[in-house]
């Protein structure tokens, strides 16, 4: 049975061992995080209270910290993705994270190193909305906006190649 190990990232972290079964059932649940314990238990060779459990262990660790819908701005009438840089003024930061960080367009936000501060994914429903909601990110600092024309990758699945 092969194992593998998540190294840690920072104190508060700490490793996690993995088998190959467990991996099978992180790459399934991935891909359908709404299959039956039932389902997976067919699919990993074990009885459906045993891959219960194991799911349990996984969420008690930490490794699997939640289960989404995943759902299309733009079928809800939000088309317009773009991505946005802004470089924030030191003091101004405590106001940026409470002022725009909790605005509903942020889909994802990360502080970055670099030249920028922050990375931000927007969604909009114009171009009007856009250029309003970068002239509220430009009271904080600097930003460069760009547009989404397509995404090619998007919530690839953490896999047991990683750690190889």
């Amino acid at each position: 049975m092969r194992k593998s190990r998540c190294s840690a990232r920072s104190p508060y972290d700490f490793q996690v061992e993995l088998d190959a079964v467990d991996w099978k059932i992180l790459d399934l649940l991935q891909q359908d995080g709404r299959m039956s314990y039932t389902a997976l238990g067919r699919v990993v060779s074990l009885s459906a209270p045993a891959v219960t459990e194991r799911v349990r262990r996984l969420e008690a660790l930490g490794v699997i910290t939640g289960f989404v819908a995943v759902v299309s701005p733009a079928r809800l009438g939000l088309p317009i993705e773009s991505i946005v840089r802004v470089r924030v003024r030191s003091l101004d930061t405590p106001r940026f994270r409470s002022h725009v960080l909790a605005l509903p367009q942020i889909r994802d936000a990360d502080h970055v190193t670099g030249d920028d501060c922050w990375l931000l994914r927007v969604v909009c429903r114009s171009m009007v909305e856009l250029e309003e909601l970068v002239e509220v990110m430009q009271r904080y600092g600097d930003t460069t906006t760009s547009l989404v024309f397509s995404s090619h990758v998007r919530n690839r699945p953490v896999e047991a190649a990683l750690f190889d």
